[in-house]
């Protein structure tokens, strides 16, 4: 009987080893298997698809926000274009652009003649004290004043100053002279001209006293296009 029981004994103890080693093992290789498969995932279970939702959202918000400005900007377009149509005139005008020196020609609000023209130089030019001209076109909405071919041009003071000429009286024979001026003119008033050049090569240049001057083809254009009263617009 104490042969039976001694080894029951170290049967038992034995048995109770094997137990504890095989749930140690069970407890490492549930442990290994936490920190390599599952907790890896539970960020992307908690905040990614959070994160990939607000991002959605977003995405979603921006479209429709710019879809909501396009909209917005094709209707003020739209606006735009109607009270464009309602100021600007049917009729033939002319468009003066100074500082590119170019000038459009429109007929039925659409441009069907361009080209460059010579504008204002911009220069002073001073006698004494007392008399000074700046040689600039002036700006704004014109009307054609009058209308004339083979024009004649009476030169006002600063043509003699500029020359170093003594001005003669209002009158005098010296004061006009023929074919500087082109084939056409076309008067906006004040003085100033619409009328063809010698200088043909400074077209496109502010080399003018003010007056706009135009190649001869050109002119010939503006000419049989607008009659007085035309609308002219210098910017």
């Amino acid at each position: 009987m104490s042969r039976w029981a001694g080894w029951f004994s170290i049967s038992k103890l034995r048995k109770l080893r094997y137990y504890k080693f095989i749930t140690t093992s069970f407890f490492v290789i549930l442990f290994i298997i936490l920190c390599v498969y599952v907790i890896p995932l539970i960020p992307e279970y908690t905040t990614g698809n959070n994160n990939f939702d607000h991002s959605s959202d977003s995405l979603i918000t921006e479209d429709q926000t710019t879809e909501r400005l396009i909209i917005k900007t094709e209707n003020s377009i739209k606006s735009l274009e109607k009270k464009f149509a309602g100021l600007s005139s049917r009729s033939t005008y002319l468009v003066v652009n100074t500082s590119a020196n170019e000038f459009y020609l429109f007929r039925n609000q659409k441009v069907f003649r361009q080209g460059n023209c010579s504008t204002g130089s911009y220069i002073l030019l001073e006698s004494g004290e007392e008399q000074k001209w700046i040689f600039k076109t002036p700006k704004g909405q014109f009307r054609i004043q009058g209308k004339t071919t083979s024009p004649v041009w009476k030169k006002p003071d600063w043509a003699f100053v500029e020359e170093g000429k003594p001005v003669p009286p209002p009158n005098h024979h010296t004061r006009y002279e023929r074919g500087v001026l082109g084939d056409y003119a076309l008067s906006l008033g004040h003085g100033y001209l619409i009328h063809g050049t010698l200088y043909q090569r400074f077209l496109g240049l502010p080399v003018t006293h003010g007056c706009i001057r135009l190649n001869d083809e050109d002119l010939e254009a503006v000419y049989h296009n607008l009659g007085v009263g035309s609308r002219v617009y210098i910017y």
